[in-house]
């Protein structure tokens, strides 16, 4: 069944604040094989003008991703989480996120479609700190496969 439309624009409160930590933001630099220093060591992080280390540019899929959960689980807007894979994801960066940022996400639909039976939706991610600022808008799409013939 295709998903309603009327989905589009809408937006979602913005998650509790997640604290960014020196240790997760060496974690995932681990984990993704990136050995830049200003992710690693604080001083190499000052020398490049940064106050700490700072995180890879797709560290923040995890908290985007999370804050998609409200659309996923949005009853009303009826996705098929069983069905969802992650069809695309992409950043647009004010300024890196850092160790000690505290960071929300207010998350918006800003597209629903229907493709070959499958349901599509467009999420954008706000990534505000504490203070307000602005650090980087995250697009998701999830796409919903079609249910197979039997």
């Amino acid at each position: 069944m295709a998903l309603d439309q009327s989905f589009v624009g809408r937006s979602y409160p913005p998650t509790e604040p997640y604290e960014v930590g020196r240790e997760k933001i060496r974690e995932f630099a681990e984990a993704v094989g990136d050995p830049n220093p200003a992710y690693l060591d604080p001083a190499a992080a000052r020398a490049l003008g940064h106050a700490d280390v700072i995180a890879p540019p797709t560290f923040v899929f995890a908290i985007t991703f999370k804050a998609a959960g409200q659309v996923i689980q949005d009853p009303q807007l009826g996705l098929d989480y069983s069905r969802v894979v992650h069809g695309d994801q992409k950043f647009a960066y004010k300024r890196p996120v850092r160790a000690g940022d505290r960071l929300s996400v207010t998350s918006t639909i800003e597209g629903v479609k229907s493709l070959a039976g499958n349901d599509i939706v467009d999420v954008r991610g706000e990534v505000h700190d504490a203070a307000g600022e602005h650090v980087v808008t995250a697009w998701t799409k999830l796409v919903s496969r079609a249910a197979q013939e039997a």
